[in-house]
């Protein structure tokens, strides 16, 4: 296992860890170790794509319907040789 420090802890910040490891029955390591363990044992909520991202942000405000003009068939390549 990996030793980790963690300097320069608020003075208040510290005093509430210290308080709610005694209410837990256990050292400050202990309860710092367990409050780590789960804020990060889910996995975050996934967002939607960026697509899906513009596509929420306006659909409110109704489709737009393009013509696209038709396309040509791919050229053939020059040779160079």
């Amino acid at each position: 296992m990996a030793t980790m420090t963690i300097r320069n802890i608020d003075d208040q910040l510290k005093a509430r860890l210290r308080v709610q490891a005694a209410q837990h029955g256990r050292s400050m390591e202990d309860e710092a170790r367990d409050i780590l363990r789960a804020a990060l044992s889910t996995e975050p909520p996934r967002g939607l794509s960026l697509v899906g991202a513009i596509r929420a942000r306006v659909a409110p405000l109704g489709g737009l319907e393009l013509d696209l003009p038709a396309r040509d068939p791919i050229r053939t390549p020059p040779e160079l040789a």
